[in-house]
């Protein structure tokens, strides 16, 4: 693909970088700036008033990750649609990596020089740009065609099941999850809907057998967090006392007795949606939660009014990978979905998942751009 900036751009704006920095969509930057810095301060109050080690290190990320989502923003479109399908098998190669060279207590993690990455986070922005690109090949007639959506479904299980393997129960299904949420949007035939459902149901007792314990357990303790309230049910009996603690207006910023007393384990990764409730109490949670509905409308906005098929694929599943990360993240920490290990997005201590997120945006950023050039 080539691109070139309309007779009337040109004469208006004088050259093709102001006009790209134009028509960048800035209330998709706001929210980023916001949610991010909201990360900042609620690490630092989890840290107790210091910014070593979790908010120092978030804001170095935040910073480096929005650098980098503004560069993104302004590449030539075409380098994503070509370098789908390649990103796609270094994901799967890096998963196959991270069982024999992993770190971490759980082999989820590949460490370079230092820097820790998590390959099943960056493996979802490939699976959404590999579907992107498989389905703007196909033509829309073929979509009532079960055949259609065997390469798909093969394309999502394979990353979802060695995500699963690791073993991570959460992210594996999140994968899987994101993948299908994909099909629905494309335009699924109600038959391959059904004929999933019922594989779905039927196969619930061999996926049953095949969990750890421990996950078997966590499934276990969310329908009844008392059964073990010393241990897996611990975690998630002291989130709902922190949220319900909070009240209205909260406790205030820093005096957040549950973190403050380290009642609440992982108030700096998972759960720490439930030090922002009871430090800010239920308006300053609604308030967070507004901002990310705005930001996940302005990207589906945008998968709504583009013309490429891939471009909308790739902004409806960054959408929803953002909408994915914050409902699993809020229905666990309140009690409402299992504990499954899924971080709150831009807030959550975590770099690699920060940077999938910025990522994402940025190549939205960049649809949204390409999409008022004539090319």
């Amino acid at each position: 693909m080539s691109y070139k900036v309309n007779k009337f751009s040109e004469e208006t704006y004088g050259n093709i970088l102001f006009f790209k920095l134009l028509n960048l969509n800035w209330l998709i930057i706001i929210c980023i700036i916001v949610l991010g810095f909201v990360g900042v301060a609620s690490l630092y109050s989890a840290a107790g008033g210091d910014f070593e080690p979790w908010a120092k290190n978030h804001l170095v990320r935040l910073i480096i990750g929005i650098f980098l989502m503004i560069i993104l923003a302004f590449l030539p479109f075409n380098i994503f649609f070509k370098f789908s399908v390649i990103s796609f098998f270094l994901g799967i190669f890096a998963l196959i990596l991270v069982k024999f060279i992993g770190t971490g207590d759980v082999q989820r993690w590949i460490s370079i020089s230092g820097f820790n990455f998590q390959p099943s986070e960056f493996m979802k922005l490939a699976l959404i740009l590999t579907l992107a690109k498989y389905f703007d090949y196909i033509s829309r007639t073929q979509l009532d065609n079960l055949i259609t959506y065997l390469i798909p479904v093969f394309l999502i299980f394979i990353p979802g099941f060695l995500v699963i393997s690791q073993p991570d129960l959460g992210t594996g299904l999140s994968v899987i999850l994101l993948g299908f949420a994909i099909l629905f949007y494309v335009g699924i035939s109600m038959k391959f809907v059904i004929l999933s459902f019922l594989l779905f149901t039927s196969s619930v007792p061999l996926i049953w057998n095949q969990l750890y314990d421990y996950q078997k357990n966590r499934i276990l303790v969310f329908l009844n967090p008392e059964m073990d309230s010393l241990g897996s049910g611990y975690q998630i009996i002291q989130s709902k006392i922190a949220i319900g603690s909070g009240g209205i207006f909260g406790k205030g910023f820093l005096l957040g007795s549950q973190s403050r007393l380290n009642y609440l384990p992982e108030k700096h990764t998972d759960f720490i949606f439930t030090l922002i409730s009871e430090e800010l109490g239920f308006l300053g949670s609604i308030s967070i939660i507004l901002i990310f509905c705005i930001l996940v409308f302005s990207i589906m906005k945008i998968s709504f009014k583009v013309n490429s098929l891939f471009s909308k694929i790739v902004a409806f599943g960054v959408g929803f990978l953002i909408f994915l990360y914050l409902s699993l993240n809020i229905g666990m920490v309140c009690g409402l979905l299992p504990v499954v290990g899924a971080p709150l997005p831009l807030i959550s201590y975590g770099g690699t998942s920060l940077l999938t997120v910025l990522i994402g945006v940025g190549i939205v950023l960049n649809i949204n751009i390409h999409d008022k050039i004539t090319y």
